[in-house]
């Protein structure tokens, strides 16, 4: 810390994109700035992302003729969360969402007005299960996006603490008035938490994110090592309320994935999730805006069932989904492996005549190019996917389990309002307190909306949060 300053006009808890989002709008609005950063980088959770961001109403979307607005945007989200979110909050987000897309654009973040196919290519793609396209996908990723934030801080005077971990907040008749940090007093006029989640705290998942838990130990978290609930502890020092309890956000995959899926890799296009009744009951790509879902109501395990073509079609690179690796998992018993559909049905516990007749119905369909019960053409299409799958018709056969298992981020957080202001157990405002991210909840809700939503939550509201602190309100 500079030793030519006694206090500071915003103090900023966490240096991922909703710290830095908060830190450089705070920066821009003339106002001193301090940025504690638990880590020995910044970046948090947003570096390690694809930095797909959700918006609606952009430039981007502009130039490749689509007609968005944030009201539409809006009322997806509100319903795909069954308005279990305060509405003034999403309205607040949905509408500035765009502009926080647009201000990013300025500060240097390269998002090309082209269709894209996956979250990793450039430009703007389908982020979950909206009707118009949301997901935009910067140039080199959550990086990239990081990277353009951490330029425009230091341009702006942002003074960055790295490897400091704040212990407490310092608060004067009833107002926060900054932070202690390595048992300094740090005096601010307002204080901005943005912080993480705490997905890497397994005492505060069975507390506030206890279905997280339930994948045993085939959960992995993918989140960031400073992901340890910070913003929890911090809160419950000023009598913060929390808001988001019970939800988060849980990819589903198969027990022998350990990495996020561009180490990992991924699945077989030629495979189909069953049941416990030996029934497909999904669409196999669809967003895990709503897969997790689906795959938590089906009141049994769920398989991946494929077959040895699709095994040795895996390409090679991956640490997970590749040939030799599933392999070697069925040598060892932990995928099941058999000669035929009947006997695997067996191995797995499902009627065998259920899941032949599962197949036998796939392969009539998805091979021919349509999936007339779960539509699943259409979001091959949307993926750019252009061949249609293989039949699973070639002995052995394969089935794996499949759960929501890894962990990306966690909900429950600081109840905030419309303003990134953090509200106490009565609802009242705390003055001079703010949050972002998922240190600031509310945004991120039951249902993750799409790819990019995290992102979009922590620049969006972090830009709320670092304005009304330096504003002072």
């Amino acid at each position: 810390m500079s030793d030519e300053r006694d206090d500071w006009d915003v103090v900023v808890i966490g240096g991922g994109g909703a710290g830095l989002a908060a830190a450089v709008s705070a920066a821009e609005s003339g106002r001193s700035v301090l940025l504690f950063e638990s880590e020995t980088e910044l970046g948090g959770s947003t570096q390690l992302s694809a930095g797909l961001f959700t918006a609606a109403g952009t430039s981007v979307q502009e130039r490749l003729g689509i007609d968005d607005s944030p009201e539409r945007f809006f009322q997806h989200y509100m319903d795909l969360n069954r308005w279990q979110l305060e509405p003034g909050l999403i309205a607040a987000f949905c509408r500035g969402a765009g502009p926080a897309l647009e201000w990013l654009i300025g500060l240097g973040v390269e998002i090309p007005a082209r269709v894209s196919t996956n979250a990793h290519m450039p430009g703007l793609c389908q982020a979950g299960v909206e009707d118009v396209w949301r997901g935009h996908v910067p140039k080199d990723q959550g990086y990239g996006l990081v990277q353009a934030l951490a330029r425009a801080a230091r341009t702006s005077g942002v003074e960055v603490v790295l490897n400091t971990r704040v212990q407490r907040l310092l608060q004067h008749e009833g107002r926060v008035t900054g932070v202690v940090a390595d048992d300094i007093e740090v005096p601010a006029r307002a204080v901005v938490v943005a912080s993480g989640g705490f997905a890497r705290d397994p005492q505060l998942l069975e507390r506030y994110y206890p279905d997280a838990l339930r994948a045993g130990d085939d959960l992995f978290v993918v989140a960031a090592d400073g992901s340890r609930g910070d913003h929890l502890r911090l809160g419950d020092q000023v009598g913060a309320d929390v808001t988001g309890e019970g939800w988060g956000l849980r990819l589903p995959t198969v027990y022998f994935q350990r990495l996020h899926h561009w180490q990992s890799g991924f699945p077989p296009k030629s495979r189909v999730y069953v049941n416990h009744r030996g029934r497909r009951f999904m669409d196999e790509d669809a967003s895990y805006a709503v897969s997790g879902g689906i795959i938590e109501a089906q009141d049994g395990p769920v398989w991946a069932v494929f077959d040895e073509r699709a095994r040795t079609s895996l390409p090679p690179g991956y640490a997970h989904w590749n040939a030799e690796h599933v392999l070697a998992e069925a040598e060892a018993g932990r995928t099941l492996r058999a000669d035929s559909l009947a006997e695997l049905a067996g191995m797995a516990g499902m009627p065998a005549d259920a899941l032949e007749a599962t197949v036998r119905r796939w392969n009539t369909q998805l091979p021919e190019g349509d999936d007339p019960e779960f539509l699943r053409h259409r979001t091959l299409a949307n993926k750019g996917s252009t061949a249609d799958p293989d039949p699973i018709d070639r002995p052995p056969f394969y089935a794996a389990r499949l759960q929501p298992a890894e962990l990306v981020c966690t909900h429950a957080g600081l109840a905030i309002d419309a303003k990134a202001r953090v509200r106490d157990v009565r609802g009242d405002v705390i003055p001079g307190l703010f949050a972002a991210g998922e240190a600031g909840a509310g945004v991120l809700g039951e249902r993750y909306v799409g790819g990019g939503n995290a992102v979009a939550g922590a620049v969006t509201v972090g830009r709320l949060a670092g304005l009304g602190a330096a504003a002072g309100s």
